[in-house]
């Protein structure tokens, strides 16, 4: 009956909830109030590094363990991580292997361990694992409830994946892999209402519709992936990228006023017009790209009035072409782009020249 209605609120945990932490502590509480271990943990698996994280962990030094990483094949939970199998062990003290283990570290002050894999297909997850639980409960009829809560908690770190997949696509665009024009006006909202100067830049690409009626829409979307790719690169992690349509692009600059922005700009603007795109397919063509710039909150202090006062200069700048049009400077020029990296370059340049000029002793 017990058991039953442990399954009962697992489950009702399951429905009630889309928060992966909410309900993985649901599901462990109610595992420790069965078991009543003196301390129980949940580690998940990192994919990129191969080593396992505490996610939960209750009991005595609990919070030491926070930063903890454990590899794979080490120790109790890595042996299992590993393995894939579970292992029960009522007392240390009868098994060598864990008797030599617990001997090694006796901070753990292990008597007895239960560790179970939290696996969905051929996959670890994670383990969960019971130090010092109720001996007379980890009978092979308990493990089996501990392995179904087990199932439980694998159901709802993929449910959490699931849901964060979804969200992902939700925001992404899928040719380009930049987010979506939906995704920049989420951003764009929450930006006006912190109040603080950002810049918006919009690019149009020069000619794109030329690269579709020679090489056809499919090199057309391989080419946009290739500019995708560049956006990211040139603008680093600290700024958002978007696909906006067709062959716009935007740039959400956090923090940069137009000074900034305008030098932020005009060296996407050098990195692309000195690209060569599918070279894979054996293209190797180049593009050039026409650039608007605006800036909260002077040129624009709502979603609306910022973005036309970008996407106007970005009209602007399509007039010649390959140009950078700022709202309130005007055209930049491709020589004025010039001269502006020659001259940061040339800033650098002179910083060494002076450092290296300096007595030394």
């Amino acid at each position: 009956m017990d058991h039953l209605r442990v399954f009962h609120d697992v489950a009702r945990a399951l429905t009630s909830s889309l928060e992966l932490e909410e309900i993985l502590g649901a599901i462990m509480n109610k595992m420790a109030q069965f078991f009543g271990p003196e301390r129980w943990s949940l580690l998940m698996v990192d994919d990129k590094s191969g080593e396992l994280y505490y996610a939960i962990a209750v009991g005595e030094n609990a919070e030491s363990l926070k930063g903890l990483r454990v590899p794979l094949g080490e120790g109790v939970a890595g042996w299992v991580a590993a393995t894939g199998n579970p292992l029960v062990v009522p007392d240390v003290a009868l098994d060598p292997h864990w008797s030599a283990f617990a001997n090694k570290h006796p901070d753990l002050k292990i008597q007895s361990i239960a560790c179970v894999p939290v696996r969905s297909g051929n996959k670890t997850l994670g383990v969960i694992q019971l130090l010092n639980s109720k001996l007379d409960l980890l009978s092979e009829h308990s493990i089996s409830f501990l392995r179904i809560l087990c199932d439980y908690a694998a159901i709802a770190i993929q449910n959490a994946r699931s849901m964060t997949l979804i969200q992902e696509l939700t925001i992404t665009d899928d040719v380009t892999g930049l987010f979506n024009a939906r995704h920049l006006y989420t951003m764009l909202e929450e930006e006006v209402a912190r109040g603080q100067v950002f810049s918006l830049m919009f690019v149009d690409l020069d000619h794109f519709k030329s690269v579709n009626d020679t090489h056809g829409h499919l090199i057309g979307s391989r080419l946009l992936a290739e500019i995708g790719g560049l956006m990211r690169r040139s603008l680093g992690p600290n700024n958002a990228a978007f696909r906006y349509g067709g062959d716009e692009f935007v740039a959400l600059l956090p923090g940069m006023g137009k000074a900034a922005a305008s030098g932020t700009t005009m060296a996407l603007c050098e990195d692309l017009r000195g690209a060569r795109f599918l070279e894979g397919a054996g293209l190797s063509l180049s593009l050039s790209g026409s650039f608007g710039l605006a800036t909260y909150p002077e040129d624009g202090n709502t979603v609306q009035t910022i973005l036309r006062a970008a996407d106007t200069m970005m009209y602007e700048a399509k007039v010649t072409r390959d140009n950078v049009a700022v709202a309130g400077k005007g055209m930049m020029g491709r020589g004025e782009a010039t001269r502006s990296i020659d001259g940061s370059r040339r800033a650098v340049s002179e910083m060494f020249l002076e450092r290296d000029s300096v007595p030394r002793n």
